[in-house]
């Protein structure tokens, strides 16, 4: 196994720290260093753009100084025996080294056969430094180095502020990828040892204030875990022995001991990386629709730049003139603004929406969300916690702590679900429990035992035959009741069920308010269906049906219209969610990789639904704005480039075409930027 430094990419043998950067070492074809390396590319490429761009402005102090036109501006005269070649080696020095990244990507997109802006910028530098240098070996006519060298120096200026925003899009993604500690106290050793040396089944130690080094479960200590950077969870999550934790979120209480359940590729947060990097890279409708307009602006560019040069020699203006309107209609119909107008929109989505703890997988599904007006939750699990939890206490004559206690107590030794259900009921009452003497089950019917020499037992209606309205009721929503009796007297009932979760209400409510229906679809009886439909104000349900089925009912709401959202677990699911205009599967924890789905919530919350719905407006409505600008201004740009108000003295040098090429480019970045989700 190799090592290398992330940074300078030198290798190693053997882990430990680059003896240049003293930088923790990698695992050689990592997911880090992969992200780390493609980090450090994009920073060289900036640096690169910087310090071409101070080169050429150096040079082109000298250049403008000599060149007569700028003279006759300022009213002097500089001359000097071989004033025009020095004129010219400078200007030679910006065209080559300030222009070789245009020159090189003319290659690169005459190669791929996709002409576009480099292919623009180098023609129309190339034809400045042409025509310019056979004027000065004896053509007649005026040379073109002080705006060529504008031109250039702009053109990297432009390019330089364009990917510092392209970094800063993609900055959410890197720091991902730095999250991971570089190294994890392995309990069987007692020694450190690099996180990538880390195998399944490894149990590590993890102390108050450190990352946790690798996916895993608790199995000794409790703390609380920042989970924010990986979930969108605000809060810190309680953590207890059993209970899934993820790398690179941060433990901030007490000290835990974690058994490693996922490493390397397989950990939540490689996942996540390579979800979020595979949704930057997929393009949905609008995008391609881009990259089109993109390409017929190239064509338009030439041609017109080529119909500019021809018509102003027809009337007559000297070559000079004809070439600088030329160039400075290819230099302003640049398609740079209109190439970054959704790839930024698409970066800054995806980061978003990663640290919000939503994973897009499919683009053109999360454009459609915008147009979702049903959403079909499953129930269980998504709209309910999916575990047993007491949702009534009825008193017959004893007040609920005292129902709660004898229940609890009896219930304490047992694991059935009813009994784990109640127990945990009085823990977070924290009402106390009594010691059990003589306990004995009732097979069919209950649980019996004496509790401070009373005789208690925890039994089902069916068994006593008790008519009771409240418990009817109860019995009639689907609940499952057991009652309570104490020396042979009914003190009360208890009543439990599918817990809703508190969130699922406010989700509800408030795509209610957007305009957007809400129904849920569910294998579960009707009777508890219709429980759940009344107490979260659905406007519609689906019960008894089979998973197999739940694409039917999905395809039938489609004939009728709607855009359907399927929000479900991934599992039992997974036809709807593909059948659904938009799949989202909830509560996908720590497994990230549900196929089925188009958007994954990491957090097991339905309001999540409601973010992804504004979040894909606004990014929509981001990818419209960054369009009409990278489009419209050329209407505008394209004549003034041409000449067209050349009689009223108005007339736009290549220099300037490039000012506003560049400030083109830096809106649409800076518009992308500026995306934010509503709350």
């Amino acid at each position: 196994m190799k090592y290398v430094c992330p940074k300078c990419g030198m290798e190693y043998g053997k882990p430990g720290k680059c003896t240049m950067c003293h930088v923790e070492l990698v695992k050689k074809g990592s997911a880090h260093l992969h992200h780390e390396g493609h980090a450090q590319h994009h920073e060289g490429m900036i640096e690169d753009f910087k310090r071409r761009f101070f080169v050429s402005l150096i040079l082109t102090i000298p250049i403008l100084v000599l060149s007569s036109a700028i003279q006759q501006f300022f009213g002097i005269k500089i001359i000097f025996p071989g004033d025009k070649y020095v004129l010219f080696v400078l200007s030679a020095i910006v065209f080559f080294y300030g222009g070789l990244p245009f020159l090189k990507g003319l290659f690169e997109e005459i190669k791929n056969k996709q002409p576009g802006m480099m292919t623009l910028i180098a023609l129309a530098i190339t034809v400045a430094f042409v025509y310019s240098t056979a004027v000065v070996l004896g053509l007649e006519g005026m040379v073109f180095f002080w705006e060529l060298a504008t031109l250039i120096d702009i053109m990297l200026l432009g390019h330089w502020i364009e990917m510092r925003s392209v970094m800063g899009a993609s900055k959410a993604l890197e720091s991902l990828a730095k999250l991971m500690p570089s190294e994890a106290h392995l309990v069987k050793t007692g020694k450190d040892i690099p996180i990538s040396e880390l195998t399944i089944g490894d149990i590590v130690l993890v102390k108050p204030g450190e990352k946790i080094p690798s996916d895993g479960s608790v199995i000794k200590g409790e703390t609380s875990i920042n989970e924010s950077m990986l979930t969108g969870e605000s809060k810190p999550v309680g953590k207890k022995k059993g209970d899934r934790v993820i790398g690179g979120s941060i433990n901030e209480e007490g000290s835990i001991q974690i058994k490693v359940t996922h490493t390397g590729k397989d950990s939540y947060l490689s996942q996540v990386i390579n979800l979020v990097k595979q949704a930057q890279e997929s393009k949905s409708k609008t995008q391609n629709l881009a990259d089109r307009a993109a390409t017929w602006l190239t064509i338009v560019s030439i041609s017109v730049g080529t119909i500019t040069l021809l018509a102003w020699l027809y009337f007559g203006k000297p070559l000079a003139f004809s070439i600088e309107r030329m160039v400075t209609v290819m230099v302003i119909t640049c398609p740079h603004a209109l190439g970054l107008a959704i790839p930024l929109v698409v970066a800054v989505s995806t980061s978003l929406s990663a640290k919000k703890g939503f994973l897009i997988r499919n683009r053109t599904a999360f454009e459609n969300a915008r147009k979702i007006n049903a959403v079909i939750f499953d129930k269980t699990g998504t709209l309910t916690k999916g575990e047993f939890g007491v949702t009534d206490v009825i008193s017959l004559g004893e007040t609920e702590r005292n129902i709660l206690f004898y229940a609890a107590s009896l219930e304490a030794n047992s694991e059935h679900p009813i009994a784990k259900a109640i127990v945990n009921e009085a823990k977070n009452r924290k009402f106390a429990f009594g010691k059990i003497q003589k306990f004995l089950a009732l097979p069919g019917k209950g649980i019996q035992g004496e509790i401070n020499k009373k005789q208690v037992k925890v039994v089902s209606p069916n068994y006593l035959k008790i008519e009771n309205k409240k418990i009817d009721a109860l019995t009639r929503q689907g609940k499952t009741v057991v009652c309570v009796l104490v020396n042979n007297r009914v003190i009360g009932a208890i009543a439990l069920a599918d817990l809703i979760r508190k969130e699922s209400k406010e989700a509800v409510a408030k795509l209610k308010s957007l305009g957007i229906k809400c129904m849920m679809l569910t294998g579960d009886n009707k009777k508890v269906a219709e429980w759940v439909s009344r107490e979260l104000k659905l406007d519609d349900f689906y019960a008894e049906v089979l998973p197999h089925q739940k694409s039917e009912v999905i395809k039938k709401l489609r004939a009728k219209g709607l855009n359907v959202a399927m929000v479900g677990d991934g599992i039992n699911d997974a036809p709807a969610l593909v059948q659904a205009d938009v799949g989202i599967a909830i509560g996908a924890g720590t497994d990230v990789a549900i196929e089925s789905a188009d958007i994954i919530l990491v957090r097991n919350d339905p309001r999540d639904v409601v973010s992804i719905i504004a979040l894909a407006k606004a990014t929509y409505s981001k990818m419209q704005q960054n369009l009409l600008w990278a489009t419209g201004y050329n209407i505008f740009a394209i004549p003034l480039a041409a000449g067209v108000l050349y009689g009223y003295g108005i007339l736009l040098s290549p220099a300037a075409g490039a000012v506003l090429m560049s400030l083109s480019t830096v809106i649409v970045a800076v518009n992308a930027r500026l995306l934010r989700v509503k709350k």
